[in-house]
C-alpha cells in the first residue's frame, strides 16, 4: 500500500469511529510555537503550571512519540440540544459539558480502536493517540493539517462546521500523504467574541487571558475568585460558550451524532438547590463519569453561589447562609458575596 492509500484508509476509520473531520500534516515544530511561549510568559496561563512545566516538550511532538513522522488529526462534534436559558435557582453549563460521559473516556475509547488499526495496517511502526492531556499544540497543527483556521477567540474554525468540536492527535512514526494547511483567516472585521466576553478575557485580538476567562475561573481555578470578575460570571457554573455561541461560523448549528453528547436535562442546566444539597457520596455518583468532576464539588459549590448572587435570587438566600456553617473556606466566601450582593439589592 501506497502512503496515499494508508493514509485514506486511516480516515475512513477514523470517520467510521465517529470523528467527522480528519487530516494529516508532519511532525514539526508548530508554526505558531512564538506565541505560545509569548502567552507563557505574559502570565496568561494563570494557575496552570504543567503547562509552563512541560514548556519545552511542546516544542515538538518528538516529545510526545519518540520518531514521530506524521500527525493525524481529527475533530468530534459535541453540543447536541437546544440551549436553556436558566430561571433563579439554575446555573448554566458549556455546550461540551451537556452529555452523560466524560469526552475524554468516550473519545480515549474511539482512538484506542484507531490505534489497533494502525498496528494492523503497518505493524512496524508506532503511534499514540492523545485528548487534550499531551503537550501538544492541537490547534496549531490542526490548522496545518487544513481544518480551519484559529479565530479571534483562539478556538478553531471549520467554515463549514464552526468550533463545536474536540480535538484528537494520532501520532504515528509512518509517513502519510499531508493535507493542504489552511492559510486564509475568515473572522474579517467580526469582533462578536471579543466585544460579547463579559469577563473582558481578551487583552488583543487572538489573545486570551485565561485568569478572566470564565471557562478558565469556573473550571481551572482553585480557591476564590475575585469580587471584580465575580459580578461579571453571570449564572454560569461550569464553562462558558459566549465567544463560541456569538461567533457566525457556529449559525449552521451542531453536527454532533454522539448519543452520549446530546444534551441531558440534568446537565443542560444545574439544579442549584440540588447541588447544595450533595454530600461528596451522592456528588461524586452524579458527575465521576462527566466532565463536571474535574471542578469538584467544592468548585461547583463556589460557582453556584456566583450564580445565585448575580441571579439576586432572594429566595435561597437561605441555601447561602447554611452553606457558610458547614462548607469549605472557599465556598463562604462565594457565598459570602452571593448574600451581600442579593441582601444589598433587596434593601
Amino acid at each position: 500500500m501506497t502512503s496515499t492509500d494508508i493514509t485514506t484508509c486511516l480516515k475512513n476509520k477514523a470517520h467510521e469511529l465517529g470523528f467527522q473531520l480528519a487530516a494529516c500534516c508532519p511532525a514539526v515544530t508548530p508554526t505558531g510555537l512564538h506565541h505560545f511561549t509569548h502567552w507563557l510568559s505574559e502570565g496568561y496561563a494563570g494557575s496552570m503550571q504543567y503547562m509552563q512545566d512541560r514548556q519545552d516538550a511542546y516544542v515538538h511532538p518528538r516529545h510526545v512519540l519518540e520518531d514521530v513522522q506524521s500527525l493525524l488529526v481529527l475533530a468530534m462534534h459535541y453540543g447536541e440540544g437546544d440551549v436553556v436559558t436558566p430561571t433563579a435557582g439554575e446555573g448554566r453549563v458549556a455546550r461540551y459539558a451537556w452529555g452523560s460521559t466524560d469526552y475524554h473516556d468516550l473519545i480515549h475509547q474511539r482512538i484506542k480502536q484507531l490505534k489497533q488499526y494502525h498496528q494492523e495496517l503497518l505493524p512496524t511502526d508506532k503511534c499514540r493517540g492523545v485528548v487534550d492531556t499531551a503537550p501538544i499544540l492541537e490547534r496549531e497543527f490542526a490548522q496545518m493539517a487544513g481544518l480551519g483556521w484559529v479565530g479571534k477567540n483562539t478556538m478553531l474554525i471549520h467554515s463549514q462546521q464552526g468550533s463545536y468540536f474536540f480535538l484528537t492527535i494520532l501520532l504515528s512514526t509512518a509517513e502519510l500523504d499531508y493535507d493542504q494547511p489552511s492559510t486564509t483567516n475568515h473572522c474579517g472585521t467580526c469582533t462578536a467574541c471579543l466585544d460579547q466576553c463579559p469577563t473582558n478575557a481578551f487583552p488583543a485580538p487572538y489573545v486570551l487571558d485565561a485568569t478572566k476567562c470564565i471557562s478558565y475561573l469556573t473550571i481551572e481555578h482553585r480557591g476564590s475568585i475575585p469580587d471584580e470578575l465575580k459580578q461579571n460570571m453571570g449564572d454560569w457554573v461550569f464553562g462558558c460558550d459566549i465567544c463560541q455561541d456569538v461567533c457566525p461560523w457556529n449559525r449552521r448549528g451542531s453536527h454532533s451524532s454522539e448519543p452520549d453528547f446530546i444534551a441531558s436535562e440534568a446537565l443542560n442546566c444545574l439544579d442549584i438547590e440540588q447541588l447544595f444539597q450533595s454530600n461528596e457520596k451522592s456528588f461524586r455518583a452524579a458527575y465521576r463519569q462527566t466532565p463536571l468532576w474535574r471542578t469538584k464539588r467544592d468548585g461547583l459549590l463556589r460557582n453556584a453561589a456566583i450564580a445565585l448572587g448575580n441571579q439576586l435570587a432572594v429566595e435561597h438566600l437561605g441555601i447561602l447562609k447554611d452553606a457558610l456553617r458547614v462548607e469549605s473556606p472557599t465556598v463562604q466566601d462565594a457565598c459570602r458575596w452571593a448574600i451581600n450582593k442579593i441582601e444589598s439589592a433587596k434593601a
